[in-house]
C-alpha cells in the first residue's frame, strides 16, 4: 500500500519525534518517516497512555486500504475483510470513530478520501449501521477548513439524510427506529426479550436518534457555509424537532436515564411505545440502563437538567469497572458477561467506552453538574488505556470482561485482531488535551489533565493550516518555551496561562499547497482492471487471487 503526505514536517515544535518512536518496542510497522510526516507527537508522565496513544496510530495503518485510483483511500473494521463488509472491506458502524481519527492526520488526503468513499463509490453501504457520518465529515472540516471539499458534499449528505428518513423514520412519533442489531449491538437487553433475541425489534433508540440529530446539525452548519438558506432553516428544523420528540419520550424521569423504546407490541407482554422495563416480563424493575444511555452527550444533545443520568457512571453497583464500563448495569436481571462475540448485555465494548468518554468530556466542560469530574475523566481514559494489552503488549479486539480484561472469545483469528471500531487519538486530543476544533478563526484548549501531572506536550498538530503545538510545563524547565500552558502556532505563542484553566486565541485559515493526487494503478483491488494481473493455476477452494494478492492492504501484525 502507498501512503502519501502533505504539506507536513518532519521536525517539531517541541518534541523530538524519534526520542518519542524509540521509547516503545511493539513496533511492527516501523515506517518512522510517516509517522513523522503525518501524527501528531504527544507526550506525558503517564507511560500507558502514551503507549496506547502511538500504538493506535500503528493500529490505523494496518486498517487503511487504497482502494482504487478513483476512490482513493478508505478504511477497514476488520483487518480480515468479513463478507459483510462493503466495497474494500468498509463497514459504515464505526465510520464516525475513525473519521474523528483520521481527521488528525497532517494529509488530509486520508479524512477526505474515507468521508467522499461514503457517497461516491459503488458498494460502500453509507446505511447499512447506525453512524454519524455527517457529523464526523463536519467536525474533520473544523480542523482542516477545506470549504471546497465540505461544500462538494453538501448534496450527498443531504440525500443520505433523506435516505435515513425514508428507510426510518416514524413520523407519528417524530424520531428514527431501528433495532441494536443494526447499532452493531447484537443480543442486547432489549432483543433478548424478543423473538429475534440477536438482532431485535425495532425501537426509538439513544444511538441512531442522536447520531441522526447531529447529522441534520451537520448539513444545517455546511449549508451555512455557502448562504443556502433554504437548506439551513430545513435542516435546523429537522434537528429542533427530533431532539423535542426524543427528549420527551426516550427519558425516564423515575430512573433518571435514557432508553430504548419499543415501536411495536412485541412478545411477552411488551407494548408498543414503552422503554425498558416498562412493560413485558420485567415490568417495573428500575434497572435497565444501557451504556448506550450516555451517547446524546457525545453531541451536546441534551439540555440542562439530564444530567443525572451520569451518577450511574462511576458507581460499582452500575457500570464501573475495572477494565472499562459495562454495557449494561450490572443489577439488571438480564446482565451477562458474554465469552463469545456479538454479545451486548454486559460486556466492556471499546466502541461504547470511546463515545462515553466524549460524552463524559462534554459533560464536565459544558454542563454545571456534580456527579463526574476531571479526576474521574483521567480515571477512565486510563483505564481504556490499559484496557489495549494482551500479553504485556498493545492490542485491542472487539470487547472485553470489563472485570478481568481479558479478551478470551472476543479476538478468534480473523476476526477482530487489533480492531478499528473505536477512537483514542481523538479522546487524548480533544479531551484530555482539550483542542476543541472550532469553525470560526480561532483555538480553544481546556485540558483534563490531572492537577499533579507537571508536564505534557502535544506537537505539530495541524490545525487551520497551522503547525500547532500546546504544552503544559508547570516550571517551564521541560521543555524551555515558557511556564504553563501554553498554545504555540507556526514557531510564535498566541496564548499562555501560568495555571491550568482554558484558553482561547484568535488563529485564521492558512492556505495549504495543492494537495498531491498521486494514484496507484498496482493496487488491483478491481478485478482485471489495472495492472499487475496475477494467475494461479489452483488459487484455492473458495479464494480470490485477486483478493489475496492485490487487496490493497500491508499487513504488519504477524499474529493475524
Amino acid at each position: 500500500m502507498m501512503l502519501l503526505f502533505f504539506n507536513s514536517t518532519t521536525q517539531g515544535q517541541v518534541l523530538d519525534k524519534q526520542l518519542m518512536l524509540d521509547r516503545f518496542d511493539f513496533w511492527q510497522n516501523k515506517d518512522w518517516a510517516w509517522y513523522k510526516e503525518n501524527i501528531p507527537f504527544f507526550e506525558s508522565p503517564d507511560s500507558e497512555i502514551d503507549k496506547t496513544y502511538y500504538y493506535r496510530w500503528e493500529m490505523m495503518t494496518a486498517h487503511l486500504v487504497y482502494g482504487s485510483p478513483e476512490t482513493g483511500y478508505s478504511s477497514t473494521e476488520f483487518i480480515d475483510r468479513p463478507w459483510w463488509s462493503g466495497r474494500y472491506g468498509a463497514i459504515s458502524c464505526p465510520a464516525g470513530h475513525q473519521l474523528y481519527e483520521f481527521r488528525w492526520l497532517k494529509n488530509k488526503r486520508f479524512v477526505q478520501d474515507y468521508a467522499s468513499y461514503w457517497f461516491n463509490t459503488l458498494g460502500a453501504q453509507p446505511r447499512n449501521y447506525s453512524n454519524w457520518l455527517g457529523d464526523a465529515i463536519w467536525q474533520s472540516y473544523k480542523v482542516n477548513q477545506d470549504k471546497k471539499f465540505v461544500l462538494g458534499l453538501k448534496k450527498q449528505l443531504i440525500k443520505n439524510y433523506e435516505g435515513w428518513e425514508k428507510e426510518h423514520f416514524v413520523e407519528e412519533e417524530g424520531l428514527f427506529s431501528w433495532d441494536g442489531m443494526h447499532d452493531g449491538m447484537e443480543t442486547n437487553i432489549n432483543s433478548r426479550q424478543t423473538k429475534d433475541w440477536f438482532a431485535g425489534s425495532p425501537g426509538y433508540r439513544p444511538t441512531l436518534n442522536s447520531y441522526l440529530w447531529a447529522d441534520a446539525l451537520a448539513i444545517r452548519n455546511i449549508a451555512l457555509l455557502d448562504g443556502d438558506k433554504n437548506t439551513f432553516t430545513l435542516f435546523n428544523q429537522k434537528a429542533q424537532t427530533l431532539k423535542k420528540n426524543f427528549l420527551e419520550k426516550c427519558w425516564d424521569p423515575k430512573r433518571n436515564f435514557f432508553f430504548h423504546r419499543f415501536q411495536n407490541d412485541e412478545e411477552g407482554g411488551i407494548k408498543a411505545n414503552t422503554l425498558t422495563y416498562q412493560s413485558g416480563k420485567y415490568a417495573g424493575d428500575l434497572h435497565g440502563r444501557e451504556q448506550m444511555g450516555f451517547i446524546p452527550w457525545y453531541f451536546r444533545m441534551p439540555d440542562a437538567g439530564f444530567e443525572s443520568a451520569w451518577q450511574y457512571l462511576m458507581d460499582p453497583n452500575y457500570f464501573f469497572s475495572a477494565f472499562g464500563p459495562t454495557t449494561v448495569e450490572k443489577g439488571d436481571p438480564l446482565f451477562n458477561v458474554a465469552k463469545n462475540c456479538c454479545a451486548w448485555s454486559g460486556n466492556a465494548w471499546p466502541y461504547a467506552t470511546s463515545q462515553t468518554l466524549k460524552a463524559m468530556a462534554n459533560v464536565i466542560k459544558y454542563y454545571k453538574q456534580d456527579y463526574v469530574n476531571k479526576a474521574d475523566y483521567f480515571k477512565q481514559l486510563r483505564i481504556f488505556a490499559k484496557t489495549h494489552r494482551k500479553d504485556g503488549k498493545p492490542y485491542i479486539a472487539e470487547a472485553n470482561d470489563p472485570e478481568t480484561g481479558s479478551w478470551q472469545g472476543h479476538d478468534v483469528i480473523g476476526h477482530s485482531e487489533h480492531y478499528f471500531h473505536s477512537a483514542f487519538v481523538d479522546e487524548v486530543i480533544t479531551g484530555l488535551v482539550g483542542l476543541e476544533p472550532k469553525e470560526t478563526d480561532s483555538i480553544e484548549v481546556n485540558p483534563l489533565i490531572p492537577d499533579e501531572w507537571d508536564y505534557f506536550a502535544l506537537d505539530d498538530v495541524n490545525y487551520h493550516g497551522h503547525q500547532v503545538a500546546i504544552i503544559w510545563d508547570k516550571t517551564g524547565t521541560k521543555y524551555n518555551k515558557g511556564k504553563g500552558l501554553l498554545i504555540i502556532s507556526d514557531g510564535k505563542v498566541i496564548a499562555s496561562s501560568p495555571v491550568l484553566k482554558k484558553l482561547a486565541a484568535a488563529i485564521d485559515f492558512k492556505p495549504t499547497l495543492k494537495m498531491d493526487r498521486t494514484v496507484n494503478y498496482a493496487v488491483n483491488n478491481e478485478t482485471n482492471q489495472y495492472f499487475p494481473r496475477a494467475m494461479s493455476s489452483f488459487p484455492g477452494i473458495g479464494n480470490n487471487i485477486y483478493q489475496k494478492i492485490n487487496d490493497g492492504q500491508y499487513w504488519y501484525y504477524t499474529s493475524t
